[in-house]
Parts: structure tokens; sequence; C-alpha cells
């Protein structure tokens, strides 16, 4: 079948065999903590995918990123999920090394070949937070970055080689600004706490990670330009920017995975395939786009509008798709496997993610209005 053969083709040539080996297991399988699907993306050395080559990793453009990440959600929801916030940090640093400390490079080259995992524990999950205002608290004491806080839920939190948190520095001034801390995970004060209640997503480990008094080298923390207002700087646009991609794309895969198995049940000559694939498609090619426009286009406040589009597009598409598809099985493939209805309330998650689109009305009215795109 010619569906999905786009995106596996070249899963397989930045992760060789992970395809395969993700499809041996049961969904189910892999969806549980802890899932498989982990080691599997780490052996095929997954999180080198956007580190550059020139620091040894696989430099994947964006648009080979999101039809990667689309291949991995179709077999491994959680895996896509879980996945997506280590690329987003890794993003982070590699725009951060342009002007950065300088401590960035060595780390790259050492994700690269040591395939470390990292896991995100920039702010987000609270009903009414601004994501651009951390829950953890940073302190200079005796020349050493002191951290104090939580993060809930932080995917990959139990096999995580190393943490990148945001937090708030004081400059000279006394004026918070944003920053980026990268905590290993054997760091003394770093604790595990379950957290993660359903079933849902389970094999992304979203646990809660808590920070008690840990302390830091200051060489450890990249401090951005972005103030309390909110308003993104060059390295949050570029995160911001894969964070939504690489998000929406995973969860297309999610639902794709969905399409694939209806396909396969009603595989009738006659059989029209349009009510499945037009809505996915049509939103993958909208992710497409975005992704190709990062090759030739400055990375500004106006493109990243343009991902949010993608991805809340990409929302209304998977929730038509979900209940088409499920109606299409029918009542007995209901009853006989969970894999439909699972991947069904999987990839309607992807509307839980910030920043939430009720949350972005004024900000997006305000940018058509010519102000600053502030991130709610």
């Amino acid at each position: 079948m010619n569906f999905l053969h786009t995106e596996r083709s070249t899963l397989e040539a930045f992760m060789p065999g992970l395809d395969t080996d993700l499809a041996q297991h049961p969904l189910m399988e892999l969806e549980r903590a802890p899932s498989p699907a982990i080691a599997h993306f780490r052996t095929a050395g997954g999180p080198a995918l956007l580190v550059p080559v020139s620091n040894g990793g696989s430099g994947a453009t964006p648009l080979q990123a999101v039809r990667a990440q689309r291949a991995i959600g179709s077999r491994c929801p959680s895996l896509a999920v879980a996945t997506t916030m280590h690329h987003f940090s890794v993003a982070g640093l590699v725009r951060a090394a342009r002007d950065g400390t300088g401590m960035e490079t060595p780390l790259l080259e050492t994700i690269a070949a040591g395939r470390l995992l990292l896991a995100s524990g920039f702010a987000e999950g609270n009903t009414g937070q601004n994501i651009l205002r951390p829950h953890i608290t940073a302190e200079l004491v005796a020349g050493r970055v002191v951290l104090n806080g939580r993060k809930a839920p932080c995917s990959l939190s139990r096999s995580m080689d190393l943490l990148t948190a945001s937090v708030v520095v004081k400059d000279t001034e006394g004026v918070g600004r944003l920053a980026i801390a990268l905590i290993p995970s054997g760091t003394p004060g770093l604790e595990i706490r379950p957290f993660w209640r359903t079933s849902i997503l389970a094999g992304a480990e979203s646990d809660e990670i808590v920070l008690t008094n840990v302390e830091l080298d200051p060489q450890m923390v990249v401090v951005t330009d972005v103030t309390a207002d909110a308003v993104p700087d060059a390295v949050n646009i570029a995160g911001f920017l894969w964070f939504e991609l690489l998000l929406t794309a995973g969860y297309l895969g999610i639902i794709s995975g969905l399409v694939e198995r209806v396909l396969d049940h009603r595989a009738g000559a006659g059989e029209d395939p349009g009510p499945y694939l037009v809505d996915t498609d049509a939103a993958m090619l909208a992710v497409e786009a975005v992704a190709r426009a990062m090759d030739t286009e400055e990375w500004t406040d106006a493109l990243l509008v343009n991902a949010l589009t993608a991805r809340y597009a990409a929302q209304d598409a998977i929730s038509r798709t979900a209940h088409t598809c499920l109606t299409a099985l029918g009542g007995m493939a209901f009853i006989s496997s969970p894999d439909g209805s699972y991947l069904a309330s999987a990839a309607t998650a992807l509307a839980h993610h910030p920043p939430a689109r009720r949350r972005m009305a004024r900000p997006l009215r305000d940018f058509l209005d010519g102000r600053p795109l502030r991130i709610g």
C-alpha cells in the first residue's frame, strides 16, 4: 500500500530498522509503561535526528523530520509524543549554539555520539498558565545556580539522560529573563514521581519531575532575551516552530494508523478512500508547507502563526477522521480489538497541548491587527 510510504521511507533513511522493530510489537505492548519503543528509538539513532551533521548528527531538514515523526506516530503514539519533546529540546540547543555560552556545541556532539535522550521541563500543563512563565525558580547562590520547582507531566521522565528546563533568571538590572537549564538525570535533588493516571499515551513516560535545591554550574544555563511580557525571541520562535510541527505530524501519524487499519479492513476495489484520507493528508500537507518554508524563509512570528494554523486545522481534521474511521470499522472491530478506539482517543489529545486554541484567540487577533505575537 502506498499510504505512508514516503513517511516510512524517510524514517528508514534516518533511523534504520525502527519501523520494522515497532511493527513487530502489538500496539498495546508499545503503549504501556515501560515501552520497548524507547529503546528501539535510541538503538536506531533517533536522538540525533535534529543534531547538525557538523556535530555528528543526522541533520534532518524540517520536512524530513515531520515525515519521520508521522511514520513513528502511525506505529507508536506514545513514542511520537515523547520524542517530540526530545527533538524540541535539541532544536533549542541548536539555535542557542549560534550565540550561546559555547557549551551547546560539545553537548550536541555528546547527544549524537551517546544517543542521549532529553526530557523537556518547559512550562506547560496547567490550565491558565502562560507557557513562557516557568514553574521552576532559579537563584544564584555562591556562584552556583540553585533550582527548585516541579514539572508535570514530563515525557521521557524515566528514560532521560538530561532534563532541559525553562527557568527565570534575573539579570544585572533585576529583570527576570527566561533561561534554559540543562540538568543531568543523576543530579542530586532531582526526583521522579508517578503522575500519569490514564492508559492513553502511558508509554511516553509522562510523570512528575521535582527539583529540590538542585545545584548547577552557571554554564549549564542558557539565558534568552524573553522577559515577562511573553513575546518570543529568536530561540523561542525556533523552539515553538519545531514543537508545533513535530507534535502535529506525530498526532497526524496516530490518526493515520487508524486510517491504515480502515483501509486494510475495507479493501474492496470500489471502496472510496477519500473519506478517510482527505482530511488527514490535507492537514499533513499544511504541516509540510510550513516545514518547507523553514528552509527558505526567515523564522519569524508570522511563520509561527502559520505553524499554529496548521496545528489547529489538524485538530479539526483528526476529530472528523476519528469519527469517520470508527464508524467504518464497525461494532465487531470495536469488540474484537482495542486498537481502533485507542488510536482515536490518543489522536484527539493534540488539543490538550499548549498553546490551547482558545488561549491563542486574543494573541492571534492582536497579531492580525499588527501587534507582536504573544504566546498564551
